[in-house]
């Protein structure tokens, strides 16, 4: 499962619908409604939240708009909860770590993509609009490779 916090706008087409899937998935274990993935790392940042379905509802609504725009038809009804609140803070070392997994995974399955935002660097690089980054090092829940 990968939440990314960078901006929807970087990922291949392969990339945004996964990571719907991954957030719909996320929502369902925030719902207590899996078996599965219950300690999965990525949830912890929505976990600290005091509605975790708010804060996975608002990430999942910007992936929706993400996907819309490009012409992307996904079910909107799927969303539980869609409730303004106060942004997630992600810290720039993990922007710049999800940055360089992502033009990896970029260069095997997606390398026209890559081409397309090779002038981009992890220190301009926008964060999906649910987060607010600050000063800091790769977040202490990431599992690093």
């Amino acid at each position: 499962m990968r939440l990314w916090s960078i901006h929807p706008r970087y990922l291949d087409a392969k990339g945004l619908v996964a990571c719907w899937r991954e957030s719909l998935l996320a929502q369902k274990v925030l719902l207590g409604e899996t078996k599965g993935y219950k300690k999965h790392p990525q949830l912890v940042r929505f976990r600290e939240q005091e509605d975790p379905i708010q804060a996975i509802g608002l990430y999942l609504e910007y992936i929706y708009i993400e996907a819309k725009a490009r012409g992307y038809n996904f079910d909107h009804s799927k969303i539980i909860k869609i409730e303004t609140g106060e942004q997630l803070r992600v810290t720039t070392g993990q922007l710049e770590y999800e940055w360089a997994h992502l033009r990896a995974k970029l260069r095997q399955r997606a390398p026209d993509r890559l081409t397309q935002l090779k002038t981009l660097v992890a220190k301009d690089i926008i964060p999906h609009p649910l987060f607010q980054v600050i000063d800091g090092p790769v977040e202490e829940w990431e599992v690093v490779n």
